[in-house]
């Protein structure tokens, strides 16, 4: 039988003592501390745009500039590819071929399947131009070292169609990073031409996964190799 001996103390059969537990008001400073607390990653988020958008400009601009100190004999300018009848039929059908020319890494598209404002955009951005999708595709192009685009899957839909790819490079850089990924792109067909006005691009990795690949260094390259390697490439020409 068990014997209360206080309010505050019961004494069981096995003569073991029971202390209620203690509440104390710091306890509800503790609950409330957590239920207010914020969510890191939302935090984060912008900071992670940020700089997905500034490796996205900034990939742009250092397109442009190896297209300026690319000698021209090396430019070798894709044929102008036109189509001679405008429909969606055609439309859909030249895209499929465009993919098997990697368009996006060539610049060598079918340019009147394309609304000349036409928008393109991916997950660091967007801008209207046609020209400079172009000159952007192909100047990305010259700083890979080998590219593999595949169209995996076509999709219709009534006022789109989707195109699923999968893609991998390895970039011309010191390091030779390699980028690997899949995704798809809506291409959304204006009403009266049958031509595309909206390019999206969506990639299925997380933004900051495709900016730490250009960072990490393929296997095999050494720094220390690379650096003096180079200082004795300046020290000849000195």
């Amino acid at each position: 039988m068990a014997l209360t001996a206080s309010p505050s103390i019961s004494r069981t059969h096995h003569s073991s003592l029971m202390f209620p537990p203690k509440q104390h008001k710091q306890h509800l400073g503790i609950h409330k501390f957590r239920c207010s607390g914020t969510n890191p990653n939302k935090e984060s988020q912008p900071q992670n745009n940020a700089l997905l958008k500034l490796a996205w400009y900034g990939s742009e601009l250092l397109g442009i500039a190896a297209s300026v100190f690319r000698s021209p004999s090396n430019q070798e300018a894709p044929p102008q590819r036109l189509l001679r009848i405008i429909d969606r039929a055609a439309v859909v059908d030249t895209i499929k071929q465009d993919f098997q020319r990697s368009y996006f890494v060539t610049g060598d598209l079918t340019l009147n399947a394309y609304e000349e404002d036409c928008e393109f955009a991916d997950p660091a951005g967007s801008f209207k131009g046609l020209q400079r999708f172009k000159r952007n595709c192909t100047n990305f192009g010259s700083l890979l070292e080998k590219s593999n685009m595949k169209l995996m899957k076509w999709e219709d839909f009534e006022d789109k169609g989707i195109g699923h790819w999968r893609f991998s490079c390895i970039l011309s850089f010191p390091w030779r990073p390699i980028l690997s990924a899949t995704g798809y792109t809506e291409y959304y067909f204006d009403a009266q031409s049958g031509k595309v006005c909206r390019h999206v691009e969506h990639w299925n990795v997380p933004k900051m996964a495709l900016f730490k690949q250009i960072l990490r260094p393929s296997r095999g390259f050494d720094l220390k190799d690379y650096v003096s390697r180079w200082l004795k490439a300046v020290q000849m020409k000195l």
